[in-house]
């Protein structure tokens, strides 16, 4: 055997082993579970979520669908002084599914009702970065509250509490980060500006 012959065979147990050494690595990230964002008819995103979950379960798919998130966040809305919470999407129309990507769970995915569509190409959803995920269920998960008023700059409103209850005024400013507005009330004939909370007024 040539020098030559002998180079070659050494060669070659190496490029097997390289070419072997890339296939674990793609079979490896082929099996790794990921985030995909799923596309949902409108207003069906926790009925989704409902869903999918009785389907995982059913199926037996909870070893390549592990969760499944419906982001949203509180938002306090308050209405002639009573404060009310509900909770309010994030990303109107989207779920999020953590899962190993495969045919078996592309298809009990997809084929759950209210499901429209992956995120990404029709037959290769996209997965989605960890580091968005993260920042996406931090949002979902914070206390902040947004705070909701149905009142506007223009309104005339009833004082309810406070030294200035019963007085009728006219809102000048709202500050929805503060829960607070500014009323102007007549006061012995004159014009008063007032800064008020939200629960000590009343549309009229």
């Amino acid at each position: 055997m040539s020098e030559k012959d002998q180079e070659m065979n050494v060669a070659e147990p190496e490029a097997v082993e390289e070419e072997q050494a890339a296939e674990g690595e793609k079979n490896h990230r082929k099996n790794e579970k990921r985030w995909y964002i799923v596309h949902t008819y409108s207003g069906y995103e926790n009925k989704v979520k409902s869903n999918l979950e009785k389907r995982i379960e059913y199926m037996n798919m909870s070893d390549k669908i592990f969760r499944v998130e419906v982001p949203q966040k509180t938002v306090t809305q308050i209405k002639n002084g009573k404060k009310h919470e509900k909770d309010e999407k994030i990303f109107p129309g989207y779920v999020l599914v953590e899962m190993i990507m495969d045919e078996d769970s592309w298809y009990v995915v997809r084929h759950t009702a209210g499901v429209t569509k992956f995120v990404g190409s029709a037959k290769k959803p996209i997965p989605a970065k960890e580091s968005e995920i993260k920042k996406i269920i931090h949002r979902s998960t914070s206390q902040v509250q947004k705070i909701e008023l149905d009142v506007k700059a223009g309104d005339k409103i009833r004082i309810i509490s406070g030294p200035f209850a019963d007085f009728v005024g006219d809102i000048t400013e709202v500050y929805p980060d503060k829960a607070k507005l500014r009323v102007n009330v007549s006061v012995f004939g004159r014009e008063t500006p007032v800064e008020l909370e939200y629960k000590q007024i009343q549309k009229i």
